[in-house]
């Protein structure tokens, strides 16, 4: 999760939904990566400069692996000298910089909301119901030459802002630096804001971004954990920072793996002496988050909930009326929780799944990907692993010979090997069998969107992977399982998906269908 959650790859992952979803995934600032795209950063400012000479950006530049704003700083022009010392010294991120920010009491201010991922397979994803303001604090002007250095007007970092003379610690929770996001939404709704639409658009947006990691995390998750393990084997309580825009409107500016869950600060009592004195607003959120996540992770909960139910139905039927009483205080001594508040973390997914599956293209490729690995624990597909994934897809042609295939897959393999800081093992990843997804998709596809160039793709390769499935349980069945067919793949894909397992082979004819019908419903 920290490796998925870096600004680079963050970038890249969202880059890809936006690629396919441009206006579903406009929550975040156009982004470009150092150094590998500088010259590509140039040209495309130089580009809108010269359609548009009133056009007078500003930038932010993140170091890829800095936390807290070490590092962070703005530029108006890419030619700033500064840029050229972050191109030789570390990998970074330089976003367009969000201008016109909401504003409270004349300061600038980002949102930190607290993201349960309970389980990746099923998706189960829990937001908190409330969360912290941090505030700058020096009151904000729009980025001028003479402002671009002025760090606590312009970032929101609590680190950063806490060594402000003007910081004011909270004395409760809608007052000082640092407030309850709660307290910010009474405040806008008295002013007649519709604090619904802010929460509901916060919530897509956190979806989406969780939708745009899972892929990855996928990959990474398959070559660690045992298959066939049962449950949740692992969760995340992940923090977004997200600003609010003058117009409302929700922006993601980054995603942090491991948040801080401090419920105090120092407090300086003389020149060099501190204190640790608690935090109500951290303690308000941050007690409610890590109670409330045990309550749902909690493994024996489940079995406690069936015990008790077991124990109810013989005490129902002996039950007098008269006892109602003394069962239901028996029972509340019995439920541990009985004590605690509503829980606080409300599920987001898959209650709204129905809403947002649709975006799931590249969790798609993501298992295609993962079929075709063949050796369990590792994350790049081999050459071997991408032609049969060709071959089983039946997607080589007169057009596109194998020895195409196999030119397309060192071009692009070389070159994302060179983006990438992980070399423990040579291959394609999965980022790079996207990009060669999508190229194919494009060459089979033309006349579509890109979205339903690559829903049609991933469609075609699910109908013939279902049929060679179904192919290989009849054999099983008939008892000839003896000898792999032809073409057979990967060791993965000789078992067949437990769907198939299960019940009955789909028809031919039902499978066709589902296929030449599926494009509509996508898209």
């Amino acid at each position: 999760m920290t490796e998925m959650v870096r600004k680079i790859t963050l970038s890249r992952a969202v880059r890809i939904m936006q690629n396919l979803f441009p206006e579903e995934y406009n929550f975040y600032p156009r982004s470009w990566i150092l150094p590998d795209e500088f010259q590509l950063f140039v040209a495309q400012v130089r580009m809108v400069k010269d359609g548009d000479p009133s056009w007078k950006p500003t930038f932010i530049v993140k170091p890829d692996s800095g936390c807290q704003g070490d590092g962070i700083y703005l530029i108006k022009d890419p030619s700033d000298i500064r840029l050229a010392g972050t191109l030789q010294s570390r990998p970074a991120v330089v976003q367009e910089y969000i201008c016109k920010p909401l504003l409270i009491d004349k300061l600038k201010f980002d949102i930190r909301l607290y993201v349960l991922l309970k389980s990746l397979d099923p998706l189960e994803i829990y937001i908190a119901k409330d969360g912290l303001s941090r505030f700058c604090t020096e009151p904000y002007q729009e980025p001028n030459p003479k402002n671009l250095h002025h760090i606590f007007m312009h970032l929101t970092n609590y680190s950063l802002n806490i060594h402000s003379g003007n910081f004011v610690h909270s004395d409760s929770t809608s007052t000082g630096s640092k407030r309850t996001f709660s307290s910010i939404l009474c405040r806008l709704s008295s002013k007649g804001v519709d604090i619904k639409k802010v929460w509901s658009d916060i919530i897509s947006l956190v979806i989406k971004t969780v939708i745009a990691l899972t892929p990855e995390l996928k990959v990474f998750y398959q070559s660690d954990i045992p298959a066939g393990r049962p449950g949740p084997t692992c969760f995340q309580i992940l923090g977004f920072d997200i600003l609010l825009m003058k117009n409302l409107k929700p922006i993601l500016l980054e995603v942090n793996a491991n948040p801080s869950m401090r419920i105090e600060h120092e407090q300086e009592l003389s020149p060099g002496v501190f204190e640790n004195v608690p935090s109500l607003v951290d303690e308000e959120v941050k007690v409610a988050v890590i109670r409330d996540t045990l309550r749902l992770m909690d493994p024996l909960k489940n079995k406690r909930e069936n015990q008790s139910q077991q124990l109810k139905q013989p005490l129902a039927a002996k039950e007098d009326p008269s006892d109602s009483e003394p069962a239901n205080a028996s029972d509340s001594n019995c439920n541990p929780e009985a004590h605690l508040p509503s829980i606080c973390l409300k599920q987001v997914f898959p209650k709204y799944a129905k809403q947002f599956n649709y975006l799931r293209l590249v969790d798609r490729m993501a298992n295609l990907f993962i079929r075709f690995l063949g050796i369990k624990g590792t994350m790049k597909l081999g050459p071997t692993g991408f032609r049969t994934f060709i071959r089983n897809c039946k997607l080589s042609s007169s057009s596109l010979s194998m020895a195409a295939v196999d030119i397309l897959y060192i071009d692009i393999t070389r070159r994302w090997n060179s983006m990438t800081l992980d070399q423990r093992d040579s291959g394609m990843c999965l980022q790079a069998f996207v990009e060669a997804f999508f190229y194919l998709a494009q060459r089979k596809f033309k006349m579509l969107p890109l979205h339903e160039q690559v829903a049609s793709l991933i469609d075609l390769c699910e109908y013939h992977l279902s049929l060679l499935d179904e192919k290989r349980l009849v054999c099983g069945r008939s008892g000839t399982s003896g000898g792999r067919p032809p073409d057979s793949g990967t060791p993965q894909e000789a078992a067949p998906s437990a769907q198939l397992a299960e019940g009955n082979p789909p028809s031919c004819t039902n499978s066709a269908h589902k296929f030449s019908h599926s494009r509509h419903a996508l898209s």
